[in-house]
């Protein structure tokens, strides 16, 4: 069990306190006798009662306070929800390095059929959902518990210009939002613009946690989680870094997997896996290839930053959005690599663990045992 309002329980201290005055008080009584010349006759005059009964009202009023002290500190205790209960969101990059070849026959046919197999792979009564991410993030799936709208927006990614990690942050807790009433929901404004949240700077190219951002698991986790794969590093709109507190603050785990090898082929895609904006923004017919597409220099979008290669996946950042979020983060270089990384993944999030608040318990304990000490107190009071 842990509490909210730790220092609330020095509000407990009373308990003591007021004991030390009670034995006081009877200490005090004790000379305060008068002489009889007749035990046997003060025996029948004064009432019978046992030592304990005239302890038991102060005694269950003692108790009282110290479980009210204990309500005061907001009590949680921990429990298991199972993966069947809760929802898992996918975000998915489609940015154009998802066309680089080092990964056979490229990045994002890989992960197609990796994120395929993961979903059909969770439990039946799990809702998962999917986010699609480039230059812009959104919903593609609402979480649902039906595949097939899994499987037909798997099958049909295309890729684009840009990499919006930290929108595709937002606009998964924004997917949660809608089937978990504890999740709130990102507004609008900050979840699909490129704009950065008022209060997290304007700077697109942050590498750090903005300050004071709360540590997770803190106010305990929700059961869903978001699992985010990108091969890139994230070039517009607001930074990873800045996404992360909402995520702590709504208790929402990240599972980060950077995927890729450092030395990216050529970049090389079908029709179907590019997108208008893509081919016109400089993608050309690659040599040799029947329907096959090759970046020119207009396949990205501007905003890289310290010498980062738009093509291989910024790593460290990743560990550390997933560090700040309660997730754990991996990083797979091909195929198999990946296919054993969401094989696992339902094991890593099999049972989710959330707090809950119980002070509601101990304070209708605290109210019977006062109401208790009050009855034995007129129950057993010397006086008629």
């Amino acid at each position: 069990m842990s509490f909210g309002w730790p220092l609330a329980l020095l509000f407990g201290l009373a308990v003591p306190a007021m004991l030390g005055i009670y034995l006081l008080a009877l200490r005090r009584r004790r000379p305060n006798a008068v002489a009889y010349s007749s035990l046997a006759l003060l025996r029948t005059a004064v009432p019978r009662r046992t030592r304990w009964r005239r302890h038991l009202p102060i005694a269950l009023l003692l108790v009282s306070l110290a479980v009210l002290a204990l309500a005061s500190a907001r009590p949680e205790i921990t429990s298991e929800v199972a993966l069947g209960q809760s929802a898992v969101v996918l975000a998915l990059d489609e940015s154009g390095s998802m066309c680089s070849t080092d990964v056979s026959p490229n990045r994002i046919s890989a992960a197609q059929t990796a994120a395929r197999k993961f979903v059909d792979s969770l439990p039946g009564g799990t809702l998962a959902g999917l986010v699609e991410f480039n230059g812009f993030a959104e919903i593609a799936v609402s979480p649902t518990t039906d595949r097939t709208p899994l499987d037909q927006a798997l099958s049909n990614l295309s890729v684009g210009p840009g990499t919006a990690i930290g929108a595709a942050i937002l606009q998964a807790l924004d997917a949660i939002a809608e089937v978990d009433p504890k999740v709130q929901p990102i507004s609008n404004a900050v979840s699909s613009s490129p704009l950065v949240p008022q209060g997290f700077g304007s700077s697109a190219t942050s590498d750090s946690l903005p300050p004071g951002t709360p540590k997770p698991g803190v106010h305990g986790y929700v059961p869903d989680v978001i699992v985010l794969l990108t091969d890139g590093a994230n070039n517009r709109g607001i930074t990873p870094f800045q996404a992360v507190p909402y995520a702590v603050a709504r208790g929402v785990r990240i599972y980060t997997i950077g995927f890729g090898t450092t030395n990216p082929g050529p970049l090389e895609c079908t029709q179907q896996e590019m997108s208008g904006e893509l081919s016109a923004g400089g993608f050309g017919v690659a040599g040799g290839g029947a329907g096959g597409f090759v970046a020119g220099s207009g396949g990205f979008g501007p905003g890289f930053s310290g010498g980062q290669n738009p093509l291989v996946a910024d790593l460290p950042p990743l560990r550390e959005v997933s560090k700040a979020t309660g997730g754990v983060s991996y990083a797979a270089q091909n195929e198999s690599a990946l296919a054993k990384v969401f094989a696992n993944l339902p094991k890593e999030i099999a049972v989710q663990k959330e707090r809950r608040e119980i002070t509601w318990f101990f304070a209708a304990l605290a109210a019977l045992l006062a109401l208790a000490a009050a009855a034995a107190s007129t129950r057993f009071s010397p006086y008629p």
